[in-house]
């Protein structure tokens, strides 16, 4: 097998197309350098250079051979650095986990302030409900999820990504749409009503009838994906509560209104990690993320 030491001999008389030249460039002599070379081709099993009193030329076979060893070189060169911010954490993968929901204006805003500070920081996505989360981030599947709480803190660290209010989506022309005022509860009781799941989407489940009554006969469809929830309601489904976010789809046929709530932005995005996570670019990428504005 041929070294690296055989391979900057190789490059450095390909690059100067002279021995003298090369061996000087080198630090070296001119006969060590030839015998590297030589080396080399026998390594190699086939001749690099066509040498006559004319010169140093390279072969077919060499030139092919001249490409592969600069990026051979390349890489060795460049893999101890790649390995020292690999442990530092500002390059290697991070795998990021994310609701549907936060797919709309938080997920891109976020990936463009890791990438803008951690260049070198290749970024995994996998879109998942907050369940599906918490249990790929305890398996090491994800390193860090943009979840709905709450969490196990014995297992999983958190903190708030963004608060957000919660809208009423009803269909163009709707009479709520005539309101001078946010909705209330009480104006949503005989609407028909398309809601969160109770299993797959229980957060939203539970904070939507923790703020007004929910008559299990009005409810006319069940869904765990917000952005479905709005293509039943420009169907003329229903009317449903969604993340103010939401608005940001702009769905031809839907109007968002206001939902008055007790307290103003009760809808809560989370980071969410492993307490155990071995992956270096975790803690960097937390960091970073310390500085973003929502």
């Amino acid at each position: 097998m041929f070294s690296f030491e055989q391979l900057r001999g190789f490059v450095a008389v390909a690059e100067e197309l002279h021995f003298g030249r090369a061996a000087a460039r080198l630090s070296m002599t001119q006969p060590p350098l030839s015998r590297l070379v030589q080396k080399l081709e026998r390594e190699v099993g086939v001749r690099l250079f066509d040498r006559d009193s004319r010169g140093v030329r390279l072969t077919p076979a060499g030139t092919a051979f001249f490409g592969e060893a600069r990026r051979l070189l390349a890489l060795a060169e460049s893999a101890p650095e790649l390995a020292r911010r690999i442990s530092a954490g500002s390059a290697g993968t991070l795998r990021l986990g994310f609701t549907g929901g936060a797919g709309y204006g938080v997920l891109p805003r976020v990936l463009n302030h890791l990438s803008e500070h951690l260049p070198d920081l290749e970024l995994e996505l996998s879109e998942m409900v907050t369940r599906d989360q918490v249990e790929a981030v305890q398996a090491h599947e994800i390193d860090l999820g943009l979840a709905r709480p709450p969490f196990d803190e014995t297992v999983f660290a958190s903190r708030p990504l963004m608060r957000e209010g919660l809208m009423v989506a009803v269909p163009d022309g709707h009479p709520l749409t005539a309101l001078e005022r946010p909705v209330h509860p009480d104006d949503l009781a005989e609407q028909p009503l398309i809601m969160h799941s109770d299993a797959k989407a229980r957060y939203f489940y539970d904070l939507v009838v923790g703020l007004m009554p929910v008559r299990h006969d009005n409810v006319v469809h069940s869904v765990s994906q917000i952005l479905t929830m709005v293509w039943l309601v420009q169907g003329g489904r229903g009317v449903a509560l969604v993340p103010e976010s939401t608005q940001l789809i702009h769905a031809d046929g839907v109007r968002f209104l206001p939902f008055a709530t007790p307290t103003p932005k009760p809808v809560e995005l989370n980071l969410l990690w492993a307490r155990d996570s071995q992956n270096p670019a975790l803690p960097v990428a937390l960091e970073v993320l310390t500085g973003l504005e929502l």
